[in-house]
């Protein structure tokens, strides 16, 4: 093999490596919220079933992680459960030259979890504060049992992590004593286990536990998270789902998914899952 031809071939090789993976046709790599994994599983395992020529991949890690690799090009889809920060944003626009588009893909009602046997059946969002931040360490305190309240919480690449940090503790920090898990469904199993336990996460997880009312303050009643009151915005802790992808690269197999994510069908399988469908006038937003 003479030298010109060498050079060929391993710039073709470096083009490759530092592409994204949509230059492989029909290949398309979603990435990031534990809290969407369960509904990007389920949307990727029916689009090929319907477009047998695509293959799409799909894993966890994290808003954070999602984000992270969208940044490095290693994944075409950061799937979030929340909203992409400003700093992110700017890493997105120095590694592809612009601002990720945002695609709300479903609505959420971030759920408080305790354990079955738990005779607690609400909690205002003032207690919540005090409870995850370490006020309140006993579930006498809140109308329960004399017993030590025992908080689980996700790591912080989590966007549930984030959000429940932003909207419930205001921005305060977890109490010293939670402990961190490494997704929704291994916290709800910790739950599930612990009597005197207490988590958060979304809507779709939930088995073995069960779920509170909220209230938004002491004086209004409490809220079922469920789909009628996460649209209507009187259940407290509602929040969009959503999914970043660069620009550059939202054409093609990648617009059709999305596109088809939001449809009617797409939509159909978020309220299989347990989430709840976006508004039809956010569909082609």
């Amino acid at each position: 093999m003479n030298l010109k031809a060498l050079k060929h071939i391993t710039a073709a090789a470096m083009l490759l490596a530092a592409a994204p993976s949509t230059l492989l046709a029909g290949s398309i790599t979603a990435k990031g919220s534990d809290t969407l994994v369960i509904l990007a599983q389920k949307w990727a395992e029916v689009y090929m079933g319907k477009h047998t020529d695509t293959k799409i991949q799909v894993t966890g890690g994290g808003s954070g992680t999602g984000f992270a690799a969208l940044q490095n090009r290693t994944t075409d889809l950061a799937n979030a459960s929340r909203k992409i920060k400003p700093a992110e944003v700017a890493e997105c626009i120095k590694a592809f030259g612009k601002r990720p588009t945002e695609y709300k893909v479903a609505l959420d009602g971030l759920s408080i979890y305790v354990n079955a046997e738990n005779p607690v059946g609400e909690l205002s969002l003032e207690q919540l504060e005090k409870i995850f931040t370490g006020k309140v360490k006993s579930w006498r305190e809140v109308g329960g049992p004399d017993a030590p309240i025992v908080i689980y919480s996700r790591e912080n690449s989590s966007g549930t992590y984030e959000f429940f940090k932003e909207h419930v503790l205001k921005g305060a920090d977890f109490a010293a004593s939670a402990q961190t898990m490494p997704g929704t469904a291994a916290l709800l199993q910790a739950v599930a286990k612990d009597k005197n336990a207490i988590g958060y996460g979304g809507a779709a997880y939930g088995a073995g536990a069960k779920h509170l009312k909220v209230k938004a303050t002491e004086a209004t009643p409490g809220v079922e998270p469920s789909q009628e009151a996460v649209m209507g915005g009187t259940y407290p802790i509602w929040r969009y789902l959503y999914i970043y992808v660069n620009p550059n690269i939202d054409k093609d197999e990648i617009a059709a998914y999305l596109s088809w994510i939001r449809s009617d069908e797409g939509q159909k399988l978020v309220h299989e899952i347990g989430y709840y469908p976006l508004p039809a006038d956010l569909r082609s937003k």
